[in-house]
């Protein structure tokens, strides 16, 4: 517990002029943070003021290490005009460092759209996404129990700059609060609690505060998957999943009862889950779902315009620390995907993450598996991942297909924007597998000659 709270009063004196070059100060804050899932969603509204004598080209937000270790994703956006007129400009953020950070503070540079001149202001919306932050306790759980967890955080923001005031909102997925810190002001209504307003807040200031809560919704975590998509130009996308996926909320102890589980699907076994829905392109063929043991028939494929939706359901439910591996295989139209740059260079473009709903991947690897004879590829992502080439063989294969690796941990649904592929490729590759298989064909004829002719020659004698 002492390792979870942070003690900030020693380092203020240190920091209380320090900022990324300029003096800035947080006019009015509000966060709001969705428990509902297990995948924790904080948006921040923050309208900042430069203080200074000098423009400010960016900010700083600042992030605890325990934060640091599962954040996800930190977008910011601009906020110009009023109500219904309002427009959102998005801003670029990266990771940065600063010398001497208090009590290792991580933290993220957002870059302003124009510099903000001396007294003027500017509203921001910030969302980061936490990932594994929900700690299941009780640890382990019978079948019939719900699933309690604790989130820990701070009723006020940690942030490098003065806060004049603030608000923080808790939103659990049910009413069921077992116990929260009470930091004053603080109250709770149903399914939200609020903290503050607090006004006046000094840099680095943090109020640690515990929420102990019901929340049965689905812990779906995929350990591992592994997406191939394959190019065809001979006229397809072929697309395969392999899937380790795990339960990841309150162990289950005790005995399974099956018939309890179908008879009292409310009461026993309200934390598990035994269906997924999977989000895929349009036009999708060639479905299929199976596991190490064969293909499962409990599914259900909705095809439409914008896309299809694949349900589906394990051989079994999995509750608490149960297992299960699986894989997804579809084809889609080349054209739908594949297109032609100005300079003359094919690219694909295709959607990153994982198609679960609400699922966290804790290591996702996307290999994009080239035709033969392609050169030069490269791959653009409007976020930072680990890029590899590798060199697949297939049928008919002379010389292997270039494989474009991208690895990327900690992802979640948020990571589900389009990426794209770049390479070079020489129509006159597109007859080799013919000449193979004509060349094939060949052999094979010109084998069966022979032996004809040598049997013949046998029977003469």
């Amino acid at each position: 517990m002492a390792a979870r709270i942070w003690i900030f009063s020693v380092a203020v004196a240190l920091f209380l002029s320090f900022s990324s070059g300029h003096d800035l100060q947080i006019v009015n804050a509000e966060r709001r943070i969705d428990l509902s899932s297990h995948i924790v969603k904080a948006f921040l509204t923050l309208k900042v003021e430069n203080i200074g004598k000098d423009p400010a080209a960016d900010m700083l937000l600042a992030f605890t290490p325990t934060q640091i270790k599962h954040l996800s994703m930190v977008q910011a956006m601009a906020i110009t005009g009023k109500k219904k007129k309002k427009t959102y400009l998005p801003l670029d953020v990266k990771p940065t460092e600063q010398p001497d950070a208090p009590n290792d503070t991580g933290y993220f540079l957002v870059s302003f759209a124009t510099p903000l001149t001396p007294g003027e202001t500017v509203t921001l919306e910030v969302l980061y996404i936490l990932t594994h932050s929900l700690e299941p306790f009780p640890s382990e759980i019978a079948q019939s129990e719900s699933q309690l967890v604790y989130y820990r955080d701070s009723a006020v923001i940690l942030s490098p700059y003065h806060i004049k005031q603030q608000t923080t909102f808790f939103k659990t997925p049910s009413a069921r609060v077992e116990s929260f810190t009470s930091v004053d002001p603080a109250n709770r209504a149903g399914k939200e609690i609020k903290y503050g307003p607090y006004e006046d807040r000094a840099p680095y200031s943090y109020a640690p505060v515990i929420v102990h809560f019901e929340n049965n919704s689905p812990f779906a975590v995929v350990e591992e998957l592994v997406r191939e998509i394959e190019i065809s130009h001979w006229g397809s996308l072929q697309i395969t999943e392999n899937y380790r996926l795990t339960h990841g909320g309150a162990r289950h102890k005790g005995v399974f009862s099956r018939v309890d589980y179908q008879s009292r699907r409310s009461i026993s076994g309200s934390s598990s889950f035994n269906a997924l829905l999977a989000v895929l392109p349009p036009k999708v063929n060639s479905v299929y779902y199976r596991d190490n043991i064969g293909n499962i028939s409990t599914s259900h494929l909705r095809t439409g315009f914008k896309k299809s939706e694949l349900e589906f359901e394990p051989r079994y439910p999995l509750f608490g620390g149960w297992r299960a591996t699986f894989i997804i295989g579809y084809r889609v139209p080349l054209e739908d995907y594949l297109f032609e740059a100005p300079d003359g260079r094919r690219y694909l473009n295709f959607t990153f993450g994982c198609p679960l709903v609400e699922t966290i991947v804790n290591k996702l690897t996307i290999k994009v598996v080239l035709p033969e004879g392609s050169k030069d590829p490269s791959a653009v992502l409007p976020f930072t991942v680990n890029q590899d080439l590798q060199v697949k063989y297939s049928y008919l294969d002379i010389v292997g297909r270039t494989v474009v690796v991208l690895q990327k941990d900690n992802v979640v649904p948020t990571h589900n924007v389009p990426f794209q592929v770049y390479y070079t490729f020489k129509p006159i590759y597109m007859l080799a597998e013919p000449f193979m298989l004509v060349s094939a064909f060949f052999f094979v004829f010109v084998a069966s000659l022979a032996y004809v002719h040598i049997d013949l020659n046998i029977v003469k004698k």
